[in-house]
């Protein structure tokens, strides 16, 4: 299974020098495993996703964790939307108050997108998602409600033996009055706990948390205590703050990691990463 980052920035697209290192796109990231292509969220990193996808891909799956912009604002442009010989599937969480087909359309309409859902020369196939798992090819995805405003999922795929969480959007200290000592009470714990590689939303330093209690978002602190709860192997730092330069994000990694012993690999996600999980 191999594991591609095209956006790892939270909120805004960031460009500029100083974001060449962990880039300027916002959540997106692709899963490939023989013929099955898997995309998490549509920021605005799937357009460069799809200009350099396999051209003999003739079906895919964009699975949305929700739909706040910063995770839909590149699927208009995504390439394979525009080409009749592609079947997309679209996933997203489901909600009480108006099904998902209704919600993609207000992105796919005028004066935020000019071109209609139904317009698109290949029409996406809707699933809505809630707490549930299922099958795309040979890889496993289980989905789970989090902590953030709005109807939003975190995913654990596996594939054979190896498995991997991904949560952007997260803000896991609300979740538990006693966070991070009971897990059964810790939003993500079950689809997280002892996977290879955790994805996790870490837009904030501590001191900026504390003014941002509420928002949806984790410090880079809780991320890493969340992480040390589920027991992962590996922590990779997602949705960096569009404030936050190369230089910033180092820093606060390094000036947390003095006071901190950690028994896995931590990292801040790069634009251009790419894991490898074996089957």
């Amino acid at each position: 299974m191999k594991i591609t980052v095209w956006g790892c920035r939270g909120s805004l697209p960031s460009p500029g020098p100083e974001y060449n290192r962990f880039g300027g796109n916002t959540s997106c990231v692709e899963v490939e495993h023989n013929n099955t292509c898997i995309i998490l969220d549509g920021g605005s990193g799937i357009q460069r996703l799809g200009q350099y996808m396999k051209k003999d891909i003739n079906e895919l799956h964009i699975l949305l964790t929700h739909l706040h912009i910063d995770h839909t604002m590149g699927l208009g442009f995504f390439l394979p939307l525009y080409n009749p010989n592609v079947k997309v599937h679209l996933w997203g969480p489901s909600s009480g108050d108006e099904p998902l087909l209704n919600r993609l359309r207000r992105y796919f309409s005028p004066p935020l997108f000019p071109v209609r859902l139904n317009e698109l020369p290949s029409h996406p196939i809707i699933h809505e998602m809630d707490e549930s798992q299922f099958n795309i090819g040979d890889v496993t995805i289980h989905s789970s409600f989090l902590c953030h405003p709005g109807p939003t999922l975190g995913f654990r795929v596996t594939c054979g033996r190896s498995s991997f969480a991904y949560m952007p959007d997260h803000e896991v200290a609300l979740g538990s009055p006693n966070f991070p000592n009971e897990p059964e009470w810790t939003s993500g714990y079950a689809i997280a706990k002892d996977v290879d590689l955790l994805f996790h939303d870490a837009q904030y330093s501590s001191s900026e948390y504390k003014s941002k209690i509420g928002w949806g978002h984790s410090s880079m602190a809780d991320a890493i205590k969340f992480a040390t709860l589920c027991k992962v192997k590996h922590l990779a730092l997602f949705h960096h703050d569009p404030a936050h330069s190369d230089q910033k994000l180092q820093g606060l990694l390094e000036d947390y990691m003095k006071n901190t012993a950690c028994n896995f690999k931590i990292t801040l996600c790069e634009e251009g990463n790419s894991y490898h999980l074996p089957e």
